[in-house]
Order: structure tokens, then sequence, then C-alpha cells
């Protein structure tokens, strides 16, 4: 292989090495077919054994029951801001979403084209620098659903637990941090996710929904935008993102294989301490941006003591091979992005270069 970097980028992100090498070999003859995973019939059985083993795995490793579906389908998480609430609002229909940031205020207005929405708690007046307390939403017991945002990566924030909204049906956009911990999957009626941080490449996103909710999604609507088509078709109606979801399948196996979401979940833990640990080592350097019982395991979020040194900084460690970790244009500042297939070298060697770029400043 070719020198490998240290990859934080915040997605497209860092896949595992092992994966690509497997993809590597496959590329050019998949399991002796004589042709590319880029090149199978989406209809063929190769394809759908990928399709429908992906599917079980993921129920698998998320301990969920037949009684979830898994859709594979295209148009990023952004699709999906309008297509959940295009499947479950409509006239008289009332949703509630919590506001943490960027990505769900971009969700609010979608939903807002489709039926009323209320926003049932915020951060913004505090820069998103926290998640909302549950004891805090205020929302009628008769929406058509809650809305969450699990993982801010702008904002470095992540819901630390998930709350118990009883008979409201819970949504949430887990894209940046699907399967990088263990969570009671089952109190999610629906959960969406961007693959291209966690789970593969950009091209596919993976959407999860209970059957009692699929059974309630509205009719009348176009064919490729309703729930009910992918699942009636098990992601097959029209021809789906087939390296994508190949790339997919081959992740879920290699977090099967490191032991699953228990494993992962260490890993994940000791990546996240080693920089938040030297940050509240050394506060007036490291100057986190979240409140900590808020923070991302996946995206931390930070600044320095000036901009100047913020641009020092990115450019000896873009040097050092430590790419990706310059903010969000709309925050500036520091952004480490620790998904699954960073390894904890990375971390390690990132907390390591931290500490010796403060020293010299």
């Amino acid at each position: 292989m070719a020198k490998r970097v240290f990859n934080f980028n915040p997605g497209p992100a860092i896949l595992p090495l092992e994966v690509l090498q497997i993809i590597k070999e496959e590329i050019p003859d998949y399991r002796g077919t004589g042709m590319s995973v880029f090149e199978i019939s989406h209809r063929s059985t190769d394809y759908e054994e990928i399709n429908n083993s992906a599917m079980a795995l993921m129920r698998k490793i998320m301990g969920l029951g037949e009684n979830y579906k898994v859709l594979f389908v295209g148009g990023g998480a952004s699709l999906q801001f309008a297509m959940l609430p295009m499947n479950f609002l409509g006239e008289g229909r009332t949703a509630a979403y919590v506001d943490t940031g960027s990505w769900s205020n971009k969700a609010i207005k979608e939903a807002k084209l489709f039926g009323n929405v209320v926003v049932a708690a915020s951060s913004k007046e505090a820069n998103y620098r926290f998640i909302p307390k549950f004891s805090e939403f205020k929302y009628s017991s008769d929406v058509s659903y809650l809305h969450i945002t699990s993982n801010n990566t702008i904002f470095g924030t992540q819901y630390q637990e998930i709350p118990d909204t009883g008979k409201v049906p819970l949504v949430c956009d887990m894209s940046s941090d699907i399967l990088s911990r263990r969570r009671d999957f089952g109190k999610f009626s629906l959960i969406y996710a961007g693959a291209q941080k966690n789970l593969g490449p950009a091209g596919v996103t993976v959407v999860i929904i209970r059957d009692d909710l699929l059974e309630k999604c509205r009719s009348g609507l176009p064919t490729m935008l309703s729930y009910q088509t992918h699942a009636k078709e098990l992601s097959l109606y029209n021809t789906p993102p087939v390296f994508a979801v190949y790339v997919v399948r081959l992740v879920l196996q290699w977090i099967e294989k490191q032991g699953g979401l228990e494993a992962v979940e260490k890993t994940n833990r000791a990546k996240k301490d080693q920089i938040y640990g030297l940050m509240d080592k050394h506060p007036e350097f490291f100057k986190g941006t979240v409140n900590a019982d808020s923070r991302s395991w996946m995206n931390i979020t930070l600044r320095l003591p000036s901009e100047e040194l913020e641009k020092k900084f990115l450019a000896e460690a873009k040097a050092a091979g430590f790419i990706g970790l310059k903010g969000h244009r709309s925050v500036g500042g520091i952004r480490v992005s620790l998904y699954n297939a960073l390894t904890l070298e990375g971390a390690t060697k990132l907390a390591e270069f931290m500490e010796g770029f403060r020293k010299a400043n």
C-alpha cells in the first residue's frame, strides 16, 4: 500500500484499511464472477446476496428484530430532511424537532414545507454549546414524531443518553455517529444516516424503519420518495448504488470482526479520552467549544489562543501527516473527527503532536 496519512476528515471520511485491501483485491474479479462489483447486475444473485446480507448484518449489530426494515437509498441525509416529513406529515399533522445545530436546522426548514413543526428544544441561543435535557423538551403527545440529531459534526455535541419518548415515534439523524457505541436502538422508530462517515463511501444512505411506523406512511407520494416502495422491493425498485452498498457490507463485517459495538465503543472511548484529556489538562491553550456533558465522541471542536496559531497548527499538522483538522467554514477553529476507522494509534499520535505544538508555542 502507498503511504497512508492519519485521516481526520469529517466526511467523506476514513475507511478501515482492511476493507480497502479487500476492495482492491476484489475490484477486477468479484468472487469468481469475472466482473467487478461496479459491473454486476443489481438483479443478479451475487448482488442480492450483498444486499440482503448487509441488511441482516445491520440488524444483527444493532440488536434489532425482523420488525425493522433496512433500506438503502440515494440522496444523502439531506434528502431525508424532506423525505421523512413527506411520508409522515401533511395537513393537520405536526412533528416536533430538537434544534442542536446546522443539520437539525436544515431538517426543520424542510419539514415546514409539508406540515406543522414545533421546536421542542433548542440550544441555538448558546451557539449550540450543549444538548438540551430531555426534561426540558416541550411537545404534544400527539405529534407524528420527535426528531433529534444524535451527533453534531459542526458544533461538536452529541446525545449521551437517548430520550424515552413513549408512544411518540422517535426519529434520528444518526449520520455521524451510527454504530460508534452501544445504544438501545429499539427506542427508535426510524434512523437515517449518510454512509460517508462511519459506514462506507458517499452515495448511499441507510434508513432503518420499524414496521409500525412504516404502516403510517402517506399514500399518493412519488414512487421513489415513499419508504414503502423501498421496503417492499428490498431497496431494489431501481438500480441502487451497488458499489456503495457493497462497501457498507464490508464495513459491517469489519465491525463484527472487531467484536461488535462493545469493542468499537471501547476503542472510541479511548480515542476521545486521549484528546479531551489533553484539552482538560491545558484549557488555556486548547479551548473546547462545548459543555463537558455534551461532548461528541466523533467530532471534537476546539479553538487555540489565536487564529494565527490555528493556521500554524493546521499547516504543521498537515506537514506531519495529520489531514482534515480544519473546523467547519461556518465556525472556524479545529475539529478532530474520530470516526470508527480512525485507529487508537492515530488519536494517540495526534495528542502527542498537539502537546508538542503547545510546548513550542
